[in-house]
């Protein structure tokens, strides 16, 4: 029997069981746009997320850059070209056109909301970018206004299905207790991404939740091999604001420069430098008075870490090292097949870095700009198409639960297989300089581990989320590496050291399905640009 639950912030949760027309998993910026996109067609939806929307994920904590182009045809043709070459021209213009024009439609109604952009000196807002605790406040409330439910500390552990199509999902309450289901028309996934529990900014909550769910209903995946993203940051914090080190210049322990280093283009200098000693950074480069102040007042809580300890990043030396971003810098995630956001699996769909990027970003993405307009463009598709899926079907409180089979743990510790699966994707030369046979051997390590805990459940609630996130992380790790191997050349962000050149050969997405074995298929992309580009 469905019975409501209460909004999030009320004194107590009422039921455990409820029914809904869109599910929306995740309340990042991609989730919150799906809910309010499906909430406009009337829609019943719900939005569950594993800590407090509007303040938990990447962007919550971050100040981030937006591709927000003005449609003139010749700066939509610069910022489509811009990173074509870069991506390893495995992006499509048949998905940047509609992901510019939605990025600009969305972003336009954050400042009719009232989102404070800044002005330049002739008075015009600068609508390029955002603050992420201001970005996140308002989208939250937008999501309440709009009369969604919110579950905060509902983190989702499996999806439910039924005859071959997904009808919700059910979790845990991290504070009441106990478990949720919700049985709905359709489910977005906007879980985010993985960045393995490496203490990157915002970012520990990302343990690739999304990719494992969907994975176990039958959900291809793709551009996993894009998934070696590392962040510059100080050895003693976990900001992962990269953009600022491009005032930066990179020395060894006495003082002595880095030829090359920097960081864009010398950040594998920096990674190899580190293979056998530390590096120091210095933001020399910032120049005037003037400038070392806008950049305060731009990244603020850059500098937050250097404060406390008496350091200034503009005349000090400090150690920095590369923290892993995974796929929430990299482009890797659930292979979308249409502008609907729709995947392989009816009923399902997915947003944000829970999707693949290499429509818009081929094999090579970063932080902020592109990843946030994607969050809002596939955030808002996937919410109108799901919406419109569920209103067309019968309604989701009629429909029955049917659940993965999974087994008892005997006395496994999720922080060993966390420690285990980090010990594979942290070190440069398994992850950043990779190898066949570094791979291979890091591959085999991680499927045996799969084979005693990829399929277990937790003996009490306790471990049963810390387990569901260790499994998501351990089958990330293996999803990325069965790609990497599959991929003999260096693309994108996929550097392979016994194969340092791109081979047009390889002009293909890699499409990974199934958990147990992981099945690799070629997926072809339009060769034009790529011909062109040779020519």
């Amino acid at each position: 029997m469905s019975v409501p639950l209460q909004q999030s912030g009320e004194a107590s949760v009422a039921a455990v069981e409820i029914g809904c027309d869109v599910l929306v998993i995740g309340g990042g910026p991609a989730g919150c746009w799906a809910a309010i996109e499906a909430a406009s067609s009337n829609a019943k939806v719900v939005l569950v997320d594993k800590g407090y929307c509007g303040s938990s994920g990447a962007t919550a904590s971050a100040g981030t850059q937006i591709w927000y182009v003005p449609p003139d045809p010749a700066e939509r043709e610069a910022a489509m070209a811009s990173r074509e070459a870069m991506g390893g021209y495995l992006s499509e213009r048949s998905w940047m056109v509609p992901v510019l024009d939605k990025t600009f439609e969305s972003v336009n109604r954050l400042a009719d909301w009232g989102y404070p952009f800044p002005r330049n000196d002739d008075g015009e807002e600068q609508r390029i970018s955002v603050q992420g605790p201001e970005y996140m406040r308002l989208m939250r409330r937008r999501v309440r206004n709009a009369g969604i439910t919110i579950l905060d500390h509902h983190p989702a552990t499996q999806l439910l299905i039924l005859e071959g199509r997904v009808v919700g999902a059910s979790g845990l309450r991290r504070q009441a207790g106990g478990h949720w289901v919700v049985n709905a028309g359709a489910v977005v996934l906007a879980a985010g991404g993985c960045a393995f529990m490496s203490k990157a900014l915002g970012c520990d909550v990302l343990t690739g939740d999304g990719y494992l769910m969907g994975a176990e209903v039958g959900a291809e995946l793709s551009g996993m091999e894009f998934s070696s993203a590392y962040a510059i940051s100080p050895a003693f914090a976990s900001i992962t604001k990269t953009a600022l080190y491009r005032f930066a210049q990179f020395y060894r322990k006495d003082h002595s420069l880095i030829e090359g280093a920097g960081s864009a283009r010398g950040r594998s200098i920096i990674a190899r430098t580190l293979l056998s000693e530390p590096v120091f950074a210095r933001l020399d480069l910032a120049g005037t008075d003037e400038v070392k102040a806008i950049l305060r007042r731009a990244q603020p809580n850059f500098f937050v870490p250097f404060d406390r300890r008496g350091i200034n990043p503009f005349t000090d030396f400090f150690e920095v090292k590369l923290r892993l971003e995974g796929t929430v810098r990299g482009t890797g995630g659930l292979r979308l097949t249409g502008l609907d956001c729709s995947t392989t699996v009816p009923g399902l769909y997915a947003a944000g870095d829970n999707a693949t990027r290499e429509p818009i970003c081929g094999g090579f993405t970063g932080g902020g700009s592109h990843n946030a307009a994607w969050a809002i463009a596939t955030g808002a598709f996937a919410g109108a198409a799901a919406a419109s899926y569920s209103l067309q079907r019968v309604s989701a409180t009629d429909f029955g639960l049917a659940c993965i089979a999974l087994s008892e743990t005997k006395g496994i510790d999720p922080a060993e297989i966390i420690k285990a699966v980090q010990n594979e994707v942290f070190p440069l030369d398994i992850n950043y300089f990779r190898t066949h046979s570094t791979l291979s051997a890091s591959l085999k390590r991680l499927d045996a581990l799969w084979e005693n805990v990829g399929r277990a459940t937790a003996l009490n609630e306790d471990h049963s989320l810390k387990l569901r996130q260790a499994q998501a992380m351990l089958a990330t790790a293996r999803f990325m590496y069965r790609a990497a191997l599959s991929r003999t050349e260096t693309r994108g962000m996929h550097r392979r050291e016994d194969y340092p050149t791109q081979n047009p050969a390889q002009h293909h997405r890699l499409i990974l399905s199934g958990l147990d074995h992981i099945a690799v298929r070629h997926e072809a992309v339009d060769p034009g640009v790529y011909k062109q580009a040779a020519e």
